[in-house]
């Protein structure tokens, strides 16, 4: 079966309350996972960026500014986890070493965000400090990914464009193919960020094992990530289209056998 994650991203904008409404609604739509995005914004954001002006909902600041205002810290991650409960798992992307220390104090799963595979001391640390660690390889080359893979040995290896959103014929879904043929020990996913769903749907049809869709509440809402992203009721259809693709390739491949209601119409309409 699919693991589905739903990745809250930044995209609650740093208001909690938002990030619970989102929450609710991968758990009603029954999404595995929740995923978070964590950094040391004064570590992650470079020197010539901090003091450029942001416009933003809450006005005029300095690009650190706005990335501190829709960090969250451990007030809000300790409400987070205590509100997913059992109801929903949740990990975070970890952005730098601060990070993998922060989120381990609450979870064994991690991930390393396709812009920082190549930033191999952290993928090693992460590494160490958990028990589950995915990667993703949007915007790298080949043999980036291969260092990667070699330095920390993930377990789930994800597929993605990191444009947002990504221009459909830029897919290159066939490569979830190649990387189940070169890593057949590892799991193998796709992060969508495209508009629509029947090419995440693809991606299941053709062997992804792990699902990631960032979801909102609304696309039109202020935010980098919102566009590319799914609203509650296409999550819903999500998971169900997901479901139903696995159910539908439940059978291993064997010889043509009559099943089920088959056998019901075999009776009525053949002599």
């Amino acid at each position: 079966m699919t693991n589905i994650i739903a990745e809250i991203g930044i995209n609650h904008n740093g208001c909690l309350q938002t990030a619970k409404k989102l929450i609710d609604s991968a758990t009603l739509a029954g999404c595995d996972y929740v995923k978070f995005q964590k950094r040391n914004p004064d570590i992650c954001v470079p020197e010539k960026q901090k003091l450029k002006s942001k416009s933003t909902p809450w006005g005029d600041m300095t690009y650190i500014e706005y990335k501190r205002k829709i960090e969250f810290a451990k007030k809000e991650y300790d409400e987070i986890f205590s509100y997913c409960g059992d109801k929903i798992k949740v990990f975070a992307s970890v952005w730098d070493m601060d990070s993998v220390d922060f989120m381990s104090k609450y979870t064994e799963v991690a991930k390393i965000p396709s812009a920082l595979i190549t930033d191999l001391k952290l993928c090693k640390y992460a590494r160490e400090k958990f028990k589950t660690l995915m990667i993703s390889t949007g915007m790298s080359e080949e043999q980036e990914i291969v260092k990667c893979v070699t330095h920390c040995d993930p377990d789930i290896i994800f597929h993605t464009n990191s444009t947002y959103p990504s221009p459909i014929d830029e897919l290159n879904l066939n490569y979830i193919k190649w990387l189940k043929n070169k890593y057949p020990a590892k799991q193998i996913g796709y992060s969508g960020h495209e508009y629509g769903l029947c090419t995440t749907f693809a991606a299941v049809a053709i062997g992804a094992e792990w699902v990631e869709r960032h979801i909102t509440i609304d696309r039109s809402m202020w935010g980098s990530d919102q566009l590319a992203s799914v609203e509650p009721q296409g999550l819903i259809k999500l998971v169900k289209g997901i479901k139903d693709i696995n159910l539908s390739f439940k059978n291993p491949p064997s010889e043509r056998k009559v099943l089920g209601s088959e056998k019901i119409k075999k009776e009525s309409l053949r002599k």
